[in-house]
């Protein structure tokens, strides 16, 4: 097998890796975690969303479709968020929920008085025992990564299928998505809709 066809197997493989934890994730999913999530969102004043690195993107994917969908929404951190009140909804993206920055910021959504929801693998870390609401989404946990018995993880593949917080990041991603047509059921919102509210500027 050339170099070429392996780089293409790996690709391939590592597709199927990921989305095979995916549907595993998806099929045991709290679903009164989710419910709350989603009548948090519809509930909310205003809803923040926040996450650090790769989990940042996937909260400002969810906060963009949030925004086509006619929700308040605002990215922490932006030049142009204003500050958290109570009743605002605050989301965390974070897979070990002890990301410093984000965990200071959910601590002080909570004293502002706001409502804290996290998307994390660590029920059990600062962000989760912090949040009203936690969304569990098994990923690798940074513990495996720096502990990990390398030779054992290169001889079963995990680090090229999914290396670092690939796992998390990626299932984070597709559940927020999956939350939005869940929002759009709710509420009876119409692709149109969306598609309506979607910048002209590109």
């Amino acid at each position: 097998m050339t170099d070429g066809n392996k780089d293409c197997e790996a690709t391939i493989q590592s597709m199927k890796f990921i989305a095979a934890h995916i549907k595993q994730v998806a099929m045991n999913l709290d679903t009164v975690a989710v419910k709350n999530m989603v009548d948090g969102i519809i509930g909310a004043k205003r809803i923040f969303l926040m996450g650090a690195g790769r989990s940042s993107l996937a909260a400002k994917a969810f906060a963009m479709r949030l925004m086509h969908m006619g929700f308040n929404i605002y990215v922490v951190g932006e030049t142009t968020t204003p500050a958290v009140q109570p009743g605002d909804m605050v989301i965390a993206v974070s897979g070990s929920g002890e990301t410093p920055s984000i965990a200071n910021l959910g601590s002080i959504a909570k004293r502002i008085g706001s409502r804290l929801t996290t998307v994390t693998s660590n029920r059990d870390s600062t962000l989760g025992r912090l949040s009203d609401i936690v969304v569990i989404i098994p990923g690798r946990p940074k513990e495996d990564i720096i502990y990990e018995d390398y030779h054992e993880r290169r001889m079963i593949g995990y680090p090229r299928l999914a290396p670092l917080g690939t796992i998390f990041e990626i299932t984070a991603l597709v559940f927020l998505d999956a939350v939005v047509s869940g929002l759009m059921v709710r509420t009876g919102a119409s692709e149109a809709e969306l598609k309506s509210r979607h910048t002209v500027f590109e």
